[in-house]
């Protein structure tokens, strides 16, 4: 199946309750239409920051 990867930073991390964060990188200008953006809700516990580079991997599975 194809599979979408790409690297970017954290720009801030989200506290959503007291069961998940948010990981967001978002271009505010939406003027450079290469950026891909994201919002990912993960489990309490990470030690994920703002600044940090991460790789996103999406697959289709069956």
């Amino acid at each position: 199946m194809p599979t979408l990867e790409f690297e970017s930073s954290i720009e801030f991390v989200a506290d959503i309750n007291e069961q998940k964060d948010c990981l967001m990188s978002q271009d505010p200008t939406q003027d450079t239409p290469g950026v891909l953006w994201f919002n990912i809700d993960i489990p309490k516990g990470h030690l994920f920051k703002a600044g940090d580079r991460v790789r996103v991997i999406v697959e289709k599975i069956d």
